[in-house]
């Protein structure tokens, strides 16, 4: 099935620890945890954000 291979994933904030966006990923493509630089509206800044499990 084709929805088995994109799974949603949580993007938590490294600096405050919440769990902030919810996004999509590719098994095939990326085996590993996922990292961006997204807005966190609780710093009121851009930070890194990490998938969570």
């Amino acid at each position: 099935m084709a929805s088995d291979k994109r799974v949603k994933i949580t993007l938590a904030c490294e600096d405050c620890k919440r769990r902030n966006y919810i996004t999509m990923k590719s098994k095939i493509n990326d085996r590993d945890r996922i990292e961006m630089k997204k807005y966190c509206r609780f710093d009121r800044r851009h930070t890194l954000h990490k998938e969570t499990r």
